[in-house]
């Protein structure tokens, strides 16, 4: 049966691999040897998988953070449809269709600035399950993305 994917879809995706993976696969030079650190990419290239997401969680959990605390029923809407709409365009393929699937299972909470912020903190918890990350600690959203560490350090 003949593939109905595009050539487009078989290329290899920057924003779906590490930088060192993908270099690899356009035949680049790799960025280790024995002697010598690796060299990272130079700050002006495209975002690779890592920090694509990096750049990602940061925007989303600023945004649950500066959230209204007493949202309007339009923005509550407005909110869960922006996750909806995100899930769909987010460039790494493969992640898009693991948090749509996320999302079918776990609907975006946006009742509240509390509410949100701690959904979005579970979803990139089992994230970083999912990756053998460590999980952060929810109830220290507002200090990581709003207010600042409670030991001044962000002062």
């Amino acid at each position: 049966m003949p593939s109905h994917h595009s050539e487009e879809e078989d290329k290899p995706c920057r924003a779906c691999s590490d930088f060192k993976t993908w270099a690899k696969s356009q035949n680049k030079v790799t960025f280790t040897s024995p002697n010598k650190p690796a060299k990272p990419p130079p700050t002006d290239c495209p975002l690779d998988k890592d920090e694509l997401g990096r750049a990602t969680w940061g925007f989303l959990h600023s945004m649950a953070s500066y959230y209204p605390d007493k949202p309007t029923q339009a923005q509550s809407d407005d909110m869960a449809r922006f996750f909806n709409i995100f899930a769909q365009f987010y460039p790494c393929e493969p992640c898009a269709k693991d948090l749509q699937q996320d999302l079918k299972k776990h609907p975006p909470q946006t009742t509240s600035r509390d509410v949100l912020a701690k959904w979005l903190c579970d979803r990139h918890n089992a994230v970083n399950i999912k990756l053998g990350k460590p999980v952060f600690d929810c109830n220290k959203v507002h200090e990581r993305w709003r207010d600042g560490w409670r030991d001044g350090s962000c002062d």
